[in-house]
């Protein structure tokens, strides 16, 4: 009896969080605040609690305060959104912590950042000089932008007044050997341009392919799930399985 409760209240939980984490959408995923951070993990301990606990009545207070919890998430999220002074309550503000290469003590100190934190954020976008920094902001999020001064950032394009072409967002055509006919008729292809592709690069048959996407020039780039390398690269320290090559 006990197993079926559990299988009940499980199967409830999980659906429960589905289901509210789509209404919630993408601010319990993704770069949280320190908010959406807390509401998430409470939302999860909730669930947890109402897919555990066999106590006789349970199940209706534990789902009862999940339902409550994600309303509430969910208003404080949709204030936030069309309120700018809430919005800074709940989620913070950026934070300046280095102006033209000097670092800014104090508002570190407001916001509980060290020294270390900064360095090794630093050195995640390639930065090892403070010296080199225009601008870093502690956004809200916890991550780290960074300005690199005028004199210190690298080349682009523009920079040297050379033209490029314009390069668009590839299209994916296959997926787990599953043609995407939606993707093909929005870039007024078919199945048959498709198979004549394939056929090109030397694939006659739609389950060998793994994946397939469309290049913004044109051209297609096909992944099958067969990679048929002579000597594949292995980075690790393992040992070699003697029975690979028999």
């Amino acid at each position: 009896m006990e197993t079926a409760h559990i299988f009940i209240q499980t199967t409830l939980a999980f659906f429960a969080i589905l289901f509210y984490t789509r209404i919630l959408g993408k601010q319990q995923i993704g770069q949280l605040t320190l908010f959406e951070y807390v509401s998430g993990i409470t939302l999860g301990s909730i669930a947890a609690n109402l897919a555990t606990d066999i106590a006789p009545g349970s199940t209706w207070f534990h789902f009862l305060a999940l339902t409550l919890f994600a309303f509430l998430t969910w208003i404080s999220g949709y204030v936030s959104l069309v309120n700018r002074p809430v919005r800074k309550l709940i989620a913070g503000e950026p934070t300046v912590v280095i102006h033209n290469g000097k670092i800014l003590e104090d508002n570190m100190k407001k916001m509980r950042y060290n020294h270390d934190e900064l360095a090794m954020q630093l050195r995640a976008k390639d930065v090892f000089d403070i010296a080199d920094v225009e601008y870093a902001i502690l956004e809200p999020t916890g991550t780290l932008s960074v300005l690199l001064k005028s004199q210190k950032r690298p080349l682009t394009p523009s920079d040297i007044k050379v033209s490029t072409n314009y390069e668009g967002l590839p299209t994916e055509l296959i997926v787990d050997k599953e043609i995407l006919f939606e993707n093909l008729k929005q870039n007024n292809l078919d199945e048959n341009w498709l198979m004549e592709q394939l056929k090109a690069q030397g694939v006659n048959d739609i389950n060998e392919v793994d994946y397939a996407v469309l290049r913004s020039n044109g051209s297609l780039y096909v992944n099958c799930k067969q990679d048929n390398l002579t000597n594949p690269v292995d980075i690790t320290d393992a040992p070699e399985d003697p029975t690979k090559n028999s």
